[in-house]
């Protein structure tokens, strides 16, 4: 899957197109994320022992992963992502990147900066 989780996206599709957000969790066997801020449900809960009153809870939704575009960090524009396999030449590795496809720039994880 292309988008990872802290990926900055922008919303192609729906009610929220055009919105950006930040991506929340991901389901790679759905194709499914959850972006911050965005599709947001309302859902009826029963009374419990953390909500002893119950109500109405407001809650982001998942969106299909294909309705959404990465922000590049670098170009600050919105691009599809590639792959590049790049040789480690001191431990003799390879690693799959993600790389923007407009400038060239390789997307790293937030977590992993």
């Amino acid at each position: 899957m292309k988008i990872h989780k802290e990926d900055q996206v922008t919303i192609l599709s729906g009610n929220d197109s055009g919105k950006t957000g930040r991506v929340l969790k991901v389901f790679p066997e759905n194709n499914k994320i959850i972006v911050e801020g965005v599709n947001f449900i309302k859902k009826h809960t029963r009374p419990s022992q953390k909500q002893p009153q119950g109500g109405i809870v407001t809650k982001e939704a998942p969106i299909n992963a294909s309705n959404v575009l990465v922000i590049c960090p670098k170009c600050n524009k919105k691009t599809k992502v590639g792959f590049k396999t790049i040789t480690d030449e001191t431990k003799g590795k390879t690693h799959r990147v993600r790389y923007c496809k407009k400038c060239g720039e390789m997307i790293v994880r937030a977590s992993s900066k």
